[in-house]
């Protein structure tokens, strides 16, 4: 058993010809927080669906704990997040963590669900109401919920901010902390480099299909001489 949990070996996945990701190389330790940042259409998205074999790749590797992606079993230690979290409008918040939790092989302890609700500030209430009349903030801490509450030892979170007020946005922050703290490993997207900087271990940059980057935000930082993560990105990207 090696100390990596996630490991991408120049993967290739191009649509009609265009090219989404090219010779992508990254590896992602246990226990580590890791951070993937990029513009608009760089190929974050891209890549988590390569990872989570919902598209096929052209050419490359992914290992998930040493074991091939395409392998179900390799994704049953990890719990996913979409960027476009969209829960089925007709389940209350109750039936939808159920049912989420059935598939994670959780069990359901109403205990916990208050606490991570209330760790979200998202009011009890809301697990006896249909997901159609949520904001979406609210639909996003449900996601959270569901996703921080399957115990996993890999957690990919697809812009797991998105929506959320400060306040949640701090609150978030305090969670992931705690799963740092117990050794799980999470790897995320961001468009807020803000977070990255705090939170993050390690990140990568990806523009335009390809790793610019890899290494610490103080790292990155230092490389193009910044006072700040965004000034670094830019230059990242531009170099």
């Amino acid at each position: 058993m090696t100390d990596i949990a996630l490991r991408f070996a120049q993967v290739v996945k191009t649509y009609a010809g265009v090219p989404a990701l090219t010779g992508f190389s990254l590896e992602v330790r246990r226990g580590e927080f890791f951070g993937l940042v990029g513009v608009n259409g760089a190929g974050k998205t891209t890549l988590i669906k390569c990872l989570l074999d919902f598209c096929a790749t052209d050419s490359g590797s992914i290992e998930i704990f040493d074991d091939s992606h395409r392998a179900t079993a390799a994704r049953a230690r990890l719990a996913f997040l979409p960027e476009r979290f969209n829960p089925p409008h007709y389940l209350t918040g109750r039936d939808f963590l159920q049912y989420m939790l059935k598939l994670y092989r959780t069990p359901y302890d109403e205990e916990q669900v208050a606490r991570m609700f209330g760790a979200l500030d998202l009011e009890l209430t809301a697990l006896e109401r249909p997901a159609r009349t949520y904001s979406k903030g609210m639909t996003q801490k449900l996601g959270l919920a569901a996703c921080l509450l399957s115990g996993k030892d890999l957690y990919v979170l697809d812009e797991p901010t998105g929506g959320l007020d400060p306040k949640a946005r701090a609150l978030l922050k305090s969670e992931v902390r705690e799963l740092r703290r117990a050794k799980h490993t999470v790897f995320f997207t961001s468009h807020a480099l803000a977070d990255v900087a705090e939170m993050c271990d390690r990140m990568a940059v990806l523009h335009a299909g390809k790793l610019r980057f890899a290494g610490t935000p103080q790292e990155l930082a230092g490389r193009f001489g910044a006072s700040d993560l965004e000034q670094a990105f830019l230059a990242c990207i531009a170099a």
